[in-house]
């Protein structure tokens, strides 16, 4: 602040005023965004519900297989029967052979029929020892004693048959009955497996047949997740969309202009009128 003294009056002291410059948007639009922002506020103090994440639960093919797969025993019994037979087998092969039941029932006929050719043969050297006089002579006991060798051997060689025959069917049917067991123990046992097998190949139908249909279950849980989401979010995207309308909207702005213009100060008028009448003073008063 400066103060000016001249002849005869004051002057009041200078002071610079003050210029506020204020940019804003057009009144239409400001209004308009001023509006989006308090719907957004709103919105936004309003907790959103959002939906519980949810799990398909086991789909009827699936409990079944898995009561299935909790069951055991399949293809057990056909597996006991097949070991079962394979004892029998082993056991018909250890078990002596019985030869009697498969004896020749004819063999008796032949030893039979030996000993009645023997016997004519016998007669028939007793009549030719009478005929020539010799009968109970050493001659004749020879003879007898050949014929009797001779019939002995025959019997015996035919019960060696016989015996050989019954024997080979004896030994064949001990074969036959172990080798039937055995492989009749081996058709058991695979068709236990086969059973088990088949059971495992149900099992895991079931659960893949069932693992798709949970699958769908669980699709359209997610799907009416999402949708709820959606829902629930639909005004955020709303604000957000108009946001973008307001953002790319052409806009003009308005300047306001505050100005501050200076002030008179009672004090320096008064000094400055004083200070003027005692210069006027100075100069009218006599030998001045």
């Amino acid at each position: 602040m400066s103060f000016i003294f001249g002849g005869g009056g004051g002057s009041a002291p200078v002071q610079s005023g003050t210029s506020v410059v204020t940019q804003r948007e057009a009144p239409g639009v400001e209004g308009r965004k001023l509006a989006l922002y308090d719907e957004a506020a709103r919105l936004a103090a309003q907790p959103v519900a959002l939906p519980a994440i949810q799990a398909a639960p086991a789909t009827a093919p699936e409990q079944a297989a898995f009561q299935a797969a909790g069951t055991m025993g399949t293809g057990q019994a056909a597996v006991t029967a097949g070991l079962g037979s394979i004892l029998g087998a082993q056991q018909a092969a250890a078990t002596p052979l019985n030869t009697a039941q498969f004896m020749n029932p004819f063999q008796q006929f032949v030893t039979d029929e030996i000993n009645r050719q023997a016997q004519i043969g016998q007669n028939r050297l007793s009549a030719q020892a009478v005929g020539a006089g010799a009968f109970g002579g050493g001659r004749e006991g020879v003879a007898s004693a050949e014929l009797e060798r001779a019939r002995l051997s025959q019997v015996g060689l035919a019960q060696q048959a016989g015996f050989q025959q019954a024997l080979g069917a004896a030994e064949r049917q001990r074969s036959l009955q172990a080798q039937t067991g055995l492989q009749a123990g081996q058709l058991m046992g695979a068709l236990g497996g086969q059973q088990q097998g088949l059971r495992l190949q149900d099992i895991q139908t079931a659960l893949t047949a069932g693992g798709v249909q949970r699958g769908i279950a669980q699709g359209g849980l997610e799907a009416a997740r999402q949708t709820q989401l959606q829902r629930s979010f639909e005004p955020f995207q709303r604000i957000e969309f108009l946001k973008g309308i307001l953002t790319n909207l052409p806009t003009t702005q308005s300047s306001i202009t505050a100005t501050t213009a200076p002030g008179s100060n009672p004090l320096a008028q008064a000094l400055g009128t004083g200070l003027g009448a005692y210069s006027a003073y100075q100069f009218t008063r006599p030998g001045g």
